[in-house]
């Protein structure tokens, strides 16, 4: 019963879009230093990558590629 007696909310108008600010303009040099510097980045990803030699499930080497050990494996 308290519906009845309350006034209706009036609707709010939509929000305003967000503005985008432009992108900045780079020289080539800038861009060309940049473009090493990721180059770079991956260089040294990829290198540490190749080293892992595990994976989620363990070991991944077959069974042709496991050599002996002197050990005795």
């Amino acid at each position: 019963m308290g519906s009845i007696l309350k006034p209706k909310a009036p609707t709010l108008p939509p929000p305003p879009a967000p503005v985008e600010p432009p992108e900045p303009e780079l020289s080539p040099e800038e861009q060309a230093m940049i473009d090493k510097e990721q180059a770079a980045i991956e260089r040294r990803r990829r290198g540490r990558k190749s080293t892992i030699l595990t994976g989620p499930l363990g070991i991944q080497e077959d069974k042709e590629q496991k050599l002996k050990t002197l050990l005795g494996d």
